[in-house]
């Protein structure tokens, strides 16, 4: 007489269905609350010392507050994006001060960025190489402009660019009269095109205020010894970012590329510099984020002249704030600065991964986490698990006694190790 199988329950993954998930995050909530103990008081801090200051420095910029007394005070007013608006509108001596300290500073950081990346990349490759002697010693000299003080090397750097500084006598040898440095506001392009006057089209006022002759007259003279300076002084923290990494890097894809037929020129294009993609993100956002902030150099060194082409956002948030009592336009000023900072730390980000194939996209991460979820949450019957093991059949055991049966050949180090005893 034929019988008929009952129909199994379905066995959900971990044996205990939900009552073991709660079981799990119950132990992971309970292993989390020491974690939450030791963390507190760093979080405490933070939010005392760096959170609360942001939000009330937020609402500063949002208020006509002079400094005095507190900023919530019922005699501070709320004036919306007053602020913003007298900055971003080039209206006015705020607003083109503000024009001509984020152009000062966008060709300040155009200038470095890419410059200390590629000079500290060089000298990571150099110090890298295995023929090299005295390795120590070079990581230590090229490291060392960037544990000294920056007032001291700002300082160090007013004497080597004066007009009869070191700088100006080794061009005077080379038959080239050096300019007086930190007391020159022309720009390089110009002096590159052989000055003049301004044409008329280009002498109207324009973008935030600054007419399109000085968006291209290109960094002054005094801010070209800023830009030596910053790349002298940041090269060398940098180098050994890529250093490190450049060590993390296996010697058999160099000797793979090798079999292959690279040269020196490919392995480093081909294969080291994709392999270098995140410290390389990592670099250029460090590098975005210091020269944005440049602040005591021009503190030190000209304080925003000469004409105002060293002037920079920083500098200028405090004289605005802490000179001029203007607290709410100085606030209003660093969070402007901020946000260019954020939105070019996500434009390079984007840019150094668009090329980068074997980065997933955030929605095929999405649809990946998906899957597997769903692939945990499945239930599994009886017919499933038999249908699975007739689709891949166990290996019988064998009818040879297990002393009768060959031994598995040792492992290749083994042999190895045998040999060399």
């Amino acid at each position: 007489m034929a019988t008929t199988a009952e129909p199994q329950a379905p066995v959900t993954p971990g044996g205990g269905g939900r009552a073991s998930r709660r079981n799990v995050e119950g132990e992971l909530t309970r292993q989390g609350v020491p974690g939450w103990l030791f963390v507190s008081p760093s979080l405490i801090v933070l939010g005392l010392f760096l959170v609360l200051p942001v939000i009330m420095a937020l609402w500063v910029s949002f208020s006509d507050w002079s400094g005095r007394g507190s900023p919530f005070s019922a005699t501070v007013d709320f004036v919306g994006l007053e602020n913003y608006q007298t900055l971003v509108s080039g209206e006015g001596l705020a607003g083109r001060d503000f024009g001509l300290a984020m152009r000062n500073n966008l060709y300040y950081v155009l200038f470095v960025v890419p410059l200390q990346t590629a000079l500290s990349l060089t000298l990571a490759v150099l110090v890298n190489r295995k023929l090299l002697r005295a390795k120590g010693f070079y990581r230590t000299a090229f490291y060392f402009p960037s544990v000294t003080s920056s007032v001291a090397i700002t300082v160090l750097w007013l004497y080597l660019f004066s007009a009869t500084g070191a700088v100006n006598a080794a061009l005077g040898w080379l038959g080239v009269n050096g300019p007086n440095w930190f007391n020159d506001p022309r720009g390089v392009f110009h002096i590159i095109a052989g000055g003049g006057p301004p044409p008329p089209a280009l002498a109207e006022r324009g973008f935030l205020g600054v007419t399109p002759w000085e968006w291209l007259a290109g960094p002054s003279v005094a801010m070209t010894a800023f830009i030596i300076m910053a790349i002298f002084t940041t090269s060398g923290t940098f180098m050994l970012l890529f250093l490190a990494a450049l060590q993390a890097i296996g010697e058999e894809t160099e000797e793979a590329a090798m079999v292959d037929g690279a040269n020196a020129w490919q392995r480093f294009w081909r294969i080291t510099v994709p392999m270098l993609r995140p410290t390389l993100f990592t670099v250029i956002t460090l590098g975005l984020i210091g020269t944005w902030q440049v602040f005591d150099q021009i503190y030190t060194g000209t304080q925003g002249g000469p004409a105002k082409t060293t002037l920079t956002p920083a500098y200028l948030s405090y004289e605005t704030a802490f000179i001029g009592q203007n607290w709410g336009r100085g606030a209003a000023i660093a969070f402007i600065l901020f946000a260019i900072i954020v939105a070019m730390t996500i434009l390079q980000r984007w840019l150094l991964g668009a090329g980068d194939a074997s980065t997933m996209s955030r929605r095929d991460r999405r649809r990946a986490r998906r899957r597997r979820r769903a692939d945990a949450t499945t239930p599994v019957t009886a017919d499933a698990v038999v249908a699975d093991r007739v689709a891949r059949p166990e290996r019988p055991e064998s009818d040879e006694p297990a002393a009768q049966r060959p031994e598995p050949d040792p492992p290749e180090s083994d042999l190895d190790g045998d040999s060399r005893g």
